[in-house]
């Protein structure tokens, strides 16, 4: 028996509001230019719309410091605007799925500016405060953003925990005052209609009891083990689930940095105590070399069917899969994964239905179905990410190393990759903005864009609207069992569904060359019916062998 929900059936379309179109010309997307465009959203068919933060915020990590839960960013527009938003998406039958950031605030939020104010101010423990030893920080955890995890305030001479910006206070979530007041802002937002949450880094809210310093470690060192996955976050999650979630019926997902699949299975869990589905990162660690992100090291094809089989396999039947493969923190897919000059088409293609067909819900994000990719800016003033500069004056004005070397990364693996302007059209700054744009145009933008998207029936777009047609058509590509096959082809990723009587192929060639396999004679003499591919294909011709044209991807249906 299938456990059908609306939200495993459902595509979401990720928008970085900043980024996506802007309708009164100062260089800042905002919410009257989300509402311009609905009608292309209802065109790709997307079912529902993740909305980065659009709360009131200074901007130290456009949005992600939140001043003001309950207000709209001025940048963005008005409450009034947000309403119009939620009304005209949801004539069109579209959901909203707000950004919920409550693993730390804006060092601007009433909360902290009180907290700062004295040692027993009422809403001191609202974040978490430590004192100095000797002289140095409170523990040695590095922050995600670069440098020491800890601030130190002259106002009560005391330290406040960051694990991000300085300007991102950490939440204390061992208050029960401040998690009431989470839960009460939850359901504020959601009588007003929004229809789920997306958490963002909801798997740090638990810190291990006494924030130790990590043994035999540098001044600065990753303290995740303390701060990930944490004692008490699954007792948070449920309170939260019991006092708001499992009140309305929505879409919730938190991202969860360093989660397993066992963590996930918990998260995730089908009796959904806690969240629908996570985002995992482990297929985005595959480029890490051992000192992290910035550490360039190739992928590999191996790794990808590993990393992506064993999340579809350890979750069967336990939890939920989210499908991503790129997103506002996270380069360009075709530039990381496919080939974005002599293939792009292809392999944007190709990426998506390796994606789409796997057990899931798919998330696309703003401009990934136009194959947008990565920029180079020439300089590091082109660039605005606060991660980006933290890491470059890390590493070049503080440590010496070759500039050129440190862009390479940034060309690589750099957030602002993922948020230059949507490309709407072939005009001056894309159609964006008749503005100064608040970061640079990606300058290929005259020849990928949506307008000739639009125009071009062959298009990445049209591609991805027949991928969510066939999610609604076939069952079998959302409930359908996954399995890994041809595992060690060094050039295909071939993995079966199967649901009933049915059986799906899917078929995803990941390299410039041509690629071969032969099918077991007993699938190849059967009854096929190919669902979608990116090249024509000769439907006569034996399916021994198999030959795939560069960045080729076919899936075939069999009836047995």
């Amino acid at each position: 028996m299938l456990n059908k929900k609306w939200w495993k059936e459902a595509v979401v379309y990720q928008i970085y509001p900043r980024s996506f179109m802007d309708s009164n010309g100062d260089g800042i997307g905002d919410l009257r230019g989300i509402i311009s465009k609905l009608d292309y959203l209802k065109t790709l068919g997307i079912d529902v719309i993740w909305l980065s933060p659009v709360y009131k915020s200074p901007n130290d990590d456009n949005g992600y410091d939140i001043s003001n839960y309950q207000e709209i960013m001025d940048e963005f527009g008005t409450m009034a605007d947000w309403e119009a938003l939620l009304q005209e998406m949801h004539e069109r039958g579209l959901k909203l799925m707000m950004d919920l950031v409550v693993n730390h605030s804006s060092d601007e939020h009433a909360w902290f500016v009180e907290s700062r104010k004295s040692k027993d101010n009422p809403y001191r423990d609202y974040y978490i405060w430590r004192s100095g030893n000797n002289g140095v920080e409170p523990n040695n955890w590095v922050s995600i953003f670069s440098g020491s995890a800890w601030q130190w305030d002259e106002m009560t001479d005391e330290y406040f925990l960051h694990l991000f910006s300085k300007k991102q206070p950490d939440l204390n979530w061992e208050n029960e005052a401040l998690r009431k007041e989470i839960y009460d802002m939850m359901t504020w937002w959601l009588d007003k209609g929004v229809d789920g949450f997306r958490m963002d880094v909801i798997n740090l809210i638990s810190k291990v009891k006494g924030l130790p310093s990590v043994p035999n470690g540098e001044r600065y060192t990753w303290g995740g083990d303390y701060f990930m996955n944490g004692p008490r976050v699954h007792e948070f999650l449920r309170e939260m689930n019991e006092k708001v979630l499992s009140k309305y019926d929505i879409i919730t997902v938190g991202e969860t940095p360093g989660a397993t699949t066992e963590e996930a299975a918990h998260y995730a869990n089908t009796a959904e105590t806690e969240l629908n589905m996570i985002f995992q990162f482990e297929h985005m660690e595959l480029d890490n070399g051992p000192s992290g992100k910035w550490d360039l090291a190739p992928w590999t094809l191996q790794a990808l069917k590993h990393t992506m089989s064993k999340w579809q396999k350890e979750l069967e039947g336990k939890a939920w899969n989210s499908l991503y493969l790129n997103n506002h923190d996270q380069p360009r897919m075709v530039s990381r994964f496919g080939n974005d000059t002599t293939y792009r088409v292809e392999s944007a293609k190709m990426l998506a239905t390796f994606l789409h067909m796997m057990q899931g819900t798919p998330y696309i994000y703003q401009g990934e179905e136009l194959g947008m990719t990565n920029v180079k800016f020439a300089r590091i003033e082109d660039y605005n990410d606060v991660e980006i500069h933290n890491m470059y004056r890390e590493k070049v004005i503080e440590g010496g190393a070759f500039p050129d070397d440190v862009m390479k990364s940034i060309y690589a693996k750099g957030r602002d990759n993922a948020r230059t302007p949507m490309q709407w059209d072939a005009s001056e700054n894309a159609g964006f903005t008749t503005g100064k744009p608040w970061l640079q145009v990606n300058p290929n933008y005259k020849t990928i864009h949506a307008k000739q998207a639009l125009e071009d029936p062959d298009s990445i777009f049209y591609y991805y609207h027949k991928l969510i047609r066939l999610r609604k058509e076939h069952p079998i590509i959302v409930y359908g069992v996954y399995d890994l096959i041809y595992e060690d082809h060094p050039q295909m990723y071939v993995y079966t569904r199967t649901l009933d009587n049915e059986k799906l192929f899917v078929c995803s060639n990941f390299t410039a060359d041509e690629a071969v396999i032969t099918f077991s004679n007993t699938w190849a003499d059967e009854k096929k019916e190919l669902l979608i591919s990116n090249y024509e294909v000769d439907l006569t011709a034996n399916l021994n062998p198999s030959r795939f044209k560069p960045y080729e991807a076919r899936v075939y249906k069999f009836h047995y």
